[in-house]
């Protein structure tokens, strides 16, 4: 099978047309080989086994219904339970507006943008930012809820994995793609000077891939934080004996022992949900912690939107949160962590400058 190169233009224009069509109708949950799932980049080393990479087969983005398709192969999407979810459809959260922050923004050379009104930004130039990968409507919700003056960059490319992997496999898409923010920072606030302070990366569902290359790029060493949202998975080498392809997740692992020594901020939840043929985001957190000589430990917490922890591990700055929940509502309330995530952890770790309206 071929596969062609595009330009960040082009999958600009591409990430657009799928939030649109996500924007007015829920997209099928259709199970898909992991052959057909995820390309492999010929520009990009590290991403040899990205042929046999899991598709995780959810909407991008809808700014109406932030539609999100079940894991589970033929599972019937249930409708959240009012009690438990205080009568919001995690699918489809109110729209709390945009707070301090500008309207989206096409400046990037891939995906949208919002930064403060005004502020956010240090006299020498530096201002934080976060990439999230998949989602960025429904992201936006939760970030502006506690953001104070960090840049959000939203990205989508498609229903699986192996787009967001291909997307970004030539090193020089993420380096442009900052250099663009850079850009459009300095033109917004004056200051000639304007550059990335502090960098996150974040990802819900299928935008883990995009992160996977990064972090497997020079660019990589930037970053400070990586956010995973129900969003990390790995294929089998044996579907029978559940045996992980470990190769495809080595560079979360590395990150996580980083994290766990306190030199950057990891952050992994995970749902119960059980996908066809390749390992939950369950069987993989676990995986994680094991390599970091590790054991969660049982939790019970009601969280936000009706998510049920039941367990969580701690080590240094590398966290992990594991819930119950195995349908599409469950999946899509994982969205829901952002907003904490933003106010304890990071805004906090990077004293990031504060904007204003």
């Amino acid at each position: 099978m071929r596969f062609f190169s595009l330009s960040s233009k082009s999958l600009s224009r591409i990430g657009a047309l799928v939030s649109l069509l996500g924007a007015t109708s829920l997209l099928a949950s259709l199970p898909a080989s992991a052959e057909d799932a995820a390309p492999k980049p010929e520009a990009q080393e590290a991403a040899k086994e990205a042929d046999n990479k899991p598709a995780v087969l959810v909407a991008p983005k809808a700014e109406a219904t932030a539609a999100a398709a079940p894991k589970g192969e033929g599972k019937q999407a249930s409708a959240p339970a009012k009690k438990r979810r205080g009568g919001i459809h995690p699918c489809m959260t109110p729209d709390p507006g945009f707070g301090i922050y500008d309207r989206w923004s096409n400046e990037p050379t891939i995906g949208q943008m919002i930064a403060p009104k005004k502020g956010g930004i240090t006299k020498s130039g530096g201002f934080d930012l976060v990439v999230h990968f998949h989602g960025h409507e429904p992201i936006r919700k939760e970030f502006v809820k506690t953001a104070k003056g960090a840049v959000l960059v939203g990205i989508d490319l498609g229903i699986g994995s192996g787009a967001y992997a291909q997307g970004f496999a030539a090193p020089n898409t993420f380096t442009q793609l900052l250099a663009s923010v850079e850009a459009a920072m300095a033109k917004k606030t004056g200051n000639p000077k304007a550059h990335v302070r502090k960098l996150a990366l974040s990802s819900w569902s299928a935008g883990y891939g995009a992160i996977e290359q990064i972090l497997r790029q020079p660019s990589g060493k930037r970053i400070d934080a990586v956010i995973l949202l129900d969003s990390l998975h790995t294929g089998y080498i044996d579907e029978r004996s559940k045996a992980l392809k470990t190769g495809q997740i080595d560079v979360f692992v590395d990150y996580a022992k980083r994290a766990a020594k306190k030199q950057a901020f990891m952050f992994l939840s995970h749902s119960s949900i059980i996908p066809p043929g390749y390992a939950s985001t369950t069987e993989v957190a676990s995986y994680v912690i094991g390599e970091l000589k590790g054991k969660p430990k049982k939790a019970k917490r009601a969280d936000v939107l009706g998510l049920d922890l039941i367990r969580r591990y701690d080590k240094g700055d590398f966290h992990v949160r594991g819930y119950t929940g195995d349908d599409k509502p469950d999946h899509c309330a994982h969205i829901g962590l952002m907003a904490d995530i933003v106010r304890v952890h990071l805004e906090a770790r990077w004293k990031t400058p504060r904007g204003k309206s």
